[in-house]
């Protein structure tokens, strides 16, 4: 069966093929993470325009509101301890008033900060609560306005990266539902079942293939996983592992 190719292009699909096409191949751990930390330096890069954003008070291309106004980017690295140098481009202001908070003036290191920022949007956290983690990790007092800049400029990535194309073969798929308790924005907090698929390729390498967030675990459920899971390119798995729920 031939892979359907998706409308949204994930970024790491993205660089896999231009990688492909200059002859670069993703085979081992080191390749994986050289493109782990090329896609966080992405993420952070569009948290800092979203911080422009709110500082400015305008989206780029749109009408500006004050006599400041966007004056390209300069390029960074940073280090991580698990990822190595890490390229970011931190965008300026014509006035230089900008100061950025994800990733503050002549801070070098991150000290383990990529986890905490994807794990804000894996818990699924509402405005306020990720509010209240930055100010308790970093100190940094943060607005509502600041929050919905930078996560709106993230979420996109996330979107792509939960519609990618997948590999059309995987010797094993695991499939499982895990509960946990989400607080809403309006503070109410319920319980959820997050349906995850983790895919063994033929690579023997692992990949979350896709988390799903339902009120519960059911049968009927598991279907729209599967029939996205097709959707996205899968035409056959040789062990599928579940239990007794799926």
């Amino acid at each position: 069966m031939k892979r359907k190719t998706d409308p949204l292009d994930s970024v790491a699909g993205q660089i896999l093929e231009n990688a492909k096409k200059s002859g670069l191949e993703i085979n081992t751990a080191e390749d994986a993470e050289n493109l782990m930390a090329h896609m966080l330096g992405r993420l952070l890069t569009q948290m800092l325009d979203g911080e422009m954003t709110n500082h400015l008070g305008y989206e780029r291309g749109g009408k500006r509101v004050t006599e400041n106004e966007r004056n390209g980017h300069s390029s960074k690295t940073l280090k991580s301890s698990s990822l190595g140098n890490i390229r970011i481009d931190v965008p300026r202001d014509r006035k230089g008033e900008f100061e950025p908070r994800v990733v503050p003036k002549h801070k070098r290191q991150l000290a383990g900060f990529e986890d905490k920022v994807l794990a804000l949007y894996a818990r699924g956290l509402s405005t306020r609560e990720i509010q209240g983690f930055l100010y308790d990790e970093y100190g940094m007092e943060t607005s509502a306005e600041f929050i919905s800049d930078v996560t709106d400029a993230i979420l996109p990535e996330v979107e792509k990266w939960q519609n990618r194309p997948l590999d059309p073969f995987y010797t094993t798929v695991f499939f499982d539902a895990i509960r946990v308790k989400i607080r809403g924005d309006n503070g109410i907090v319920t319980p959820k079942a997050v349906h995850l698929a983790l895919g063994v390729n033929a690579q023997g390498r692992k990949e979350v293939l896709g988390m799903w967030v339902a009120d519960n675990e059911s049968a009927k459920y598991w279907l729209k996983v599967f029939t996205e899971l097709k959707n996205r390119g899968v035409s056959d798995i040789l062990i599928a592992v579940t239990d007794e729920g799926v």
